[in-house]
């Protein structure tokens, strides 16, 4: 059972993953699905609240909320003055279950071929089943509490962009793991950028589940990137040249760090010495190539 502090956080940021992706779908697309599974009665009431703080750019078009809530007696009284003041093109949908009815859910609400926006919270590991509805084709886009590492299991659910950060709560107390399974740079970008903005506000620290020395990143104030330099470096010599944007999607898929904090440290390395870039002068493009030094 998730702390409150825990809880404070993932609604936090499921409100600010929300608010990036609704109105990038509806430019997308006619319809648009938001499934909510394992989430609090808080959560699910911030998340329509963020649903109806868009009902301009909602009119004319279709949204389908699922929440599934598996105890949850007093939600639909909860629910239900938000969804008064709702558009009449918003569909709420309350489902008695746990999060693995939602490919039940997905598939009854007839979310194939739009966007489809999941968030998921289960205390162990999350099924294939699961993040396949997530996936929904090449269509949806999913955040994901677990308990431990998800990557793999996302990666085989057909989502090629993967980032996984694992928070560290004020009382050095451990919140599982973080992972966003998408198919959209920009997204990811935007997971990040709100992961660190809540970070921030709540002196939440993160750490890379996939690192066995466990070290943290104080996401409040400048950064320490020293250890995102290293990283990058270290990739470079690894992979070989490449192209900025594509140090920037490393960084936002292999380490903890932010697709600006990239941009800075290939700033250290080439002042270092370490790369050279294409260009002598101006900002880095994210066609450029950066090649090792040395």
């Amino acid at each position: 059972m998730p702390t409150d502090r825990t809880t404070d956080f993932l609604r936090e940021l499921l409100v600010r993953q929300l608010t990036t992706w609704l109105p990038t779908a509806l430019q997308r697309s006619r319809r648009a699905t938001v499934a909510l599974a394992g989430v609090d009665e808080g959560g699910a009431e911030a998340a329509l609240r963020v649903v109806a703080g868009h009902a301009a750019q909602v009119r004319g078009r279709q949204v389908t909320v699922l929440v599934l809530a598996d105890s949850a007696a007093d939600l639909p009284a909860r629910l239900g003055p938000i969804e008064a003041g709702l558009p009449a093109e918003v569909t709420v949908h309350l489902l008695p279950g746990a999060p693995d009815r939602l490919p039940v859910a997905v598939k009854a609400a007839g979310a194939a071929g739009s966007p489809l926006f999941t968030f998921v919270a289960v205390p162990g590991a999350v099924s294939a089943d699961v993040l396949a509805a997530a996936a929904n084709g090449r269509t949806g886009e999913v955040l994901l509490h677990a308990g431990s590492s998800a990557r793999d299991a996302l990666v085989a659910a057909g989502f090629p962009l993967v980032a996984e950060v694992a928070p560290v709560l004020p009382n050095d107390e451990a919140a599982g793991v973080i992972a966003f399974g998408s198919r959209s740079d920009r997204s990811l970008e935007a997971v990040r950028d709100a992961l660190w903005a809540v970070g921030a506000d709540l002196d939440v620290r993160y750490r890379d589940p996939a690192d066995p020395t466990g070290a943290t990143v104080d996401v409040a104030g400048d950064p320490d990137l020293a250890p995102l330099t290293r990283e990058l470096l270290v990739e470079l010599r690894r992979g070989g040249p490449r192209q900025v944007t594509e140090v920037r999607r490393h960084t936002l898929t292999a380490t903890v760090y932010r697709s600006g904090d990239a941009n800075r440290a290939l700033e250290d390395l080439l002042a270092a010495g370490d790369v050279r870039r294409e260009r002598e002068t101006g900002r880095l493009a994210g066609d450029e190539v950066i090649t090792v030094a040395r």
